[in-house]
């Protein structure tokens, strides 16, 4: 790949990942329950360490022309991935709250950096980068995953609270 390109999309992709972590951290900063703060906050700084490896990729590509081999973090137990939504913390977002909006928005987000991440990925050559834009997506797509779940359930928590089923 030709050297500016790799640097403009490592740019973009921690520029995105940086606006996710001030997203999830306004979004705890202003949730009064801590149990839903600490989802926020755990998916802030899930974004940090993104940010972390990205930048680490930008110095070594800059300096190289080649991204480095890195061992990456077994997605399985991360942060975002080892929370437990419980019913009792599903409850207190309110299907038609502040939170849930939040969630909205932050499906928006994830859904684009899958996209970004997932195309880089099958665009790249360099099996390093390819790694690591593999690995972005599909920790990016995890945290898409159950936030689509957990959305689902507050639509259909919003329908039976208001009646709006037609049978």
């Amino acid at each position: 790949m030709e050297p500016q390109k790799a640097l403009e999309i490592l740019k973009m992709a921690i520029l995105m990942e940086r606006r996710g972590h001030a997203f999830y951290s306004k979004v705890a900063e202003q949730t009064p329950d801590a149990d839903i703060k600490h989802i926020f906050l755990t998916m802030a700084d899930e974004e940090t360490q993104h940010v972390k490896f990205l930048a680490e990729q930008y110095v070594s590509y800059e300096k190289n022309n080649a991204f480095k081999k890195v061992e990456f973090p077994d997605l399985a137990n991360e942060g975002f991935a080892t929370l437990i939504l419980t019913d009792e913390m599903k409850q207190k977002i309110s299907s038609a709250g502040f939170e849930a909006a939040a969630i909205s928005a932050a499906i928006d987000f994830e859904k684009k950096a899958v996209d970004v991440y997932s195309k880089q990925a099958e665009a790249s050559v360099d099996p390093n980068e390819k790694a690591l834009y593999h690995w972005l997506s599909d920790w990016e797509d995890g945290h898409l995953k159950i936030l689509v779940d957990l959305d689902n359930e507050l639509k259909e928590k919003i329908w039976n609270d208001n009646q709006f089923w037609p049978f």
